[in-house]
């Protein structure tokens, strides 16, 4: 079992996937040489010194080289099940400034290089590789040729001699070097494949860069509508039921007057607690997406906050319309951070927020007049550094100034399309 096992491995493996790779090289063969004899042409005529049918076989280069692409794509996927990536399109459209973008572009020229340069070397390989194929199966083979042949058509009389015994081994052994070389072969073409069809390295990072920004933003808009679920979930279910149980506890105070005394403090107690509770679920809620924000904007969410604060803020929202709701979130959550910290550290009399929108941009200014001082890169304390961080999960800017003395100016730069 052990030796059939090793004899498999041996010789299983290395012909495993050869016929496949082998139908590749062979199907690549005529279109590497494809653009061959146009440059023939094309070195015939600057020869001859012909200028107007030298521009000729480049045209016709240009005009078949999107054709020889599709072709090298579909070999690959049709016979090793590869797809190779496609470079970016210049633009859509079928006007001239389109054609103009598409023939200047890199895209184009380096598939060219890889049918007119690449090509014809890939070619070489791809008969030699070939070649070796052939002799190693005529070389392996050769006592069935000398069976098989009759002697008139012999080249040489070699029999049933030691010298063909040396040429079946040579074949053998080229029948075991044949997928190596083909697989060597086939992932040096894959190579120069991807490299000249498909998309270049600065393709590359700008196409992962648009995924990461897109799943990223998927993973915000997730976030944003948790807190709002989260946000109803409270509003409608804890809050009510605390709402109640205030109620009723209020109601068991004015209505049972002969309780005794212990049981009314406990009472008392509970009622008290039921309405603290109450006030900080309101103030979670608010933390997590104030319901006023979703349903009549910034201008009345920020209005709320600013009225719930010990010092005048001055409100100041224009917006002709709605930014994104994402946005939207991080413009009210920094300008409501940005205002608790002027209360706690800031030591000032009033603050001036405003809220307007510049072209794709919406602008974000919470000024103070307090002390200053205020370190965006300090381990803890103010909470900036939280707020710079939340504010470039959505490509915006932060930039707080805080000279010692004050005033301190906090400047936020939000993307907002709709």
């Amino acid at each position: 079992m052990q030796l059939t096992t090793w004899l498999q491995l041996v010789l299983g493996r290395p012909f495993r996937r050869a016929g496949h790779r082998t139908a590749l090289v062979a199907a690549g063969l005529p279109l590497h040489l494809a653009v061959v004899p146009l440059w023939l042409w094309l070195l015939g005529t600057m020869a001859a010194l012909v200028p107007a049918v030298t521009p000729l076989p480049v045209l016709l280069t240009l005009v078949v080289t999107p054709l020889l692409t599709v072709g090298q794509r579909r070999r690959y996927r049709a016979l090793v099940g590869k797809d190779l990536p496609r470079p970016a399109v210049p633009g859509p459209g079928r006007n001239w400034k389109s054609a103009v973008r598409r023939l200047t572009g890199r895209a184009l020229w380096r598939q060219v290089c890889y049918h007119a340069v690449a090509g014809p070397l890939l070619a070489v390989l791809d008969l030699a590789v070939l070649a070796v194929w052939a002799a190693a199966l005529v070389a392996a083979s050769i006592y069935v040729w000398i069976w098989a042949l009759p002697p008139q058509w012999r080249v040489t009389d070699l029999g049933y001699t030691t010298q063909a015994a040396y040429i079946t081994a040579g074949g053998l052994a080229l029948l075991f070097l044949g997928p190596r070389l083909t697989g060597a072969l086939v992932r040096l073409e894959s190579r120069a494949a991807e490299v000249l069809l498909g998309p270049s390295r600065t393709e590359k990072l700008a196409r992962r860069v648009a995924d990461l920004a897109e799943s990223r933003a998927g993973v915000l808009d997730a976030a944003d509508a948790e807190r709002r679920r989260i946000e109803r979930d409270l509003h409608d279910g804890a809050q009510q039921r605390l709402v109640s149980l205030a109620v009723n506890l209020g109601l068991a105070r004015s209505t049972l007057g002969d309780l005794p005394e212990d049981a009314r403090k406990v009472i008392d107690e509970a009622h008290r607690e039921a309405k603290e509770a109450i006030a900080e679920l309101n103030n979670l809620v608010r933390g997590l997406h104030p319901a006023v924000l979703e349903d009549r904007g910034l201008d009345a969410a920020l209005s709320g906050v600013a009225a719930r604060l010990p010092i005048p803020v001055r409100v100041a929202v224009d917006l002709p319309q709605r930014p994104s709701p994402t946005a939207e979130a991080v413009a009210y959550f920094v300008v409501s951070e940005a205002l608790t910290n002027v209360v706690k550290h800031a030591q000032a009399t009033r603050a001036d927020v405003t809220v307007e929108r510049i072209g794709e941009t919406l602008l974000v200014v919470v000024a103070d007049d307090g002390a200053g001082g205020a370190d965006l890169a300090a381990a803890g304390g103010t909470g900036l550094a939280g707020l710079a961080k939340r504010v470039a999960s959505v490509d915006g800017t932060f930039s707080c100034r805080s000279p010692a003395g004050g005033p301190t100016v906090i400047t936020v730069e939000l993307p907002c399309a709709p």
